[in-house]
């Protein structure tokens, strides 16, 4: 599936603020799940490497006949890949059958290091149109800061564990003063959400706690990735947009954090 991605927009405008995470999809599931969510609308998919799943997420793109260039695809190089970044982007762009993803992390510190050597493959890799952002997964601050420190360019995105528990306005705000866009993975395994604010909340709305979970990341600035291979789930985990929490709602829900 070829096309040339747009690479004059900023990560924040061009990501959609909800993707759809297909870790453990495999298989015939993967396929499945991944085109029923284009087919409601998602256009986001997150996956990586290690996820064992690139050529089925590619499969159903192509039988969902959307243009390749109004799906946001993000894969991740497994970090014991070190050392062989470019075989890695060559093999994932193969396997999703693209001359190109959207976004191109490192999937975890190699090592536990920040590893500048990579960082300057992933900018390299980018610089020669093979992914139209490149960022990272699970760093601390400080590793970003070694990363831009050694070639003079930030990470566009860090995509971290994130929900209301792990809630920290000083991280994100760290994030937001260097210009890295955070994306939060595994929202609701992050969450609990039988608990009673998240019900109130919700019932206050008419929609369920995941969903008011979803709308938090939104309203914080931070991609939401959750995933589900509920069929019903999968549609309202997107159907968002008619819900807007208050202030008062968001300071509630950053207190489960305490």
């Amino acid at each position: 599936m070829s096309t040339k991605l747009d690479r004059s927009a900023s990560i924040r405008e061009a990501i959609p603020p909800v993707g759809l995470g297909t870790w453990p999809l495999k298989g015939d599931t993967a396929y499945r799940i991944v085109l029923q969510a284009l087919e409601m609308g998602y256009r986001h998919l997150d996956t990586a490497t290690y996820y064992g799943n690139e050529e089925q997420i590619g499969r159903a793109l192509r039988s969902s006949g959307l243009r390749r260039d109004e799906v946001f695809i993000t894969t991740k190089m497994p970090q014991g890949n070190a050392g062989r970044e470019r075989a890695t982007i060559e093999e994932s762009l193969q396997a999703l059958q693209v001359d190109a993803v959207d976004l191109w992390l490192v999937h975890w510190p190699p090592a536990g290091k920040s590893a500048p050597d990579t960082w300057a493959e992933f900018l390299r890799a980018r610089d020669d149109g093979l992914a139209r952002f490149v960022g990272v997964s699970n760093y601390d601050v400080s590793q970003l800061d070694e990363l831009t420190a050694a070639h003079k360019e930030a990470p566009a995105l860090n995509q971290i564990r994130y929900g209301p528990s792990l809630h920290s306005q000083l991280l994100l705000t760290e994030h937001e003063r260097r210009g890295i866009v955070v994306a939060g993975w595994s929202p609701f395994k992050s969450t609990n959400l039988a608990h009673p604010v998240l019900v109130r909340i919700a019932d206050n709305h008419g929609m369920s706690a995941a969903q008011v979970v979803v709308r938090w990341h939104i309203q914080h600035g931070v991609i939401c990735l959750p995933r589900s291979t509920n069929v019903g789930r999968l549609r309202s985990n997107r159907d968002v947009d008619g819900l807007v929490l208050t202030p008062e709602q968001i300071t509630a829900i950053d207190k489960l954090a305490d």
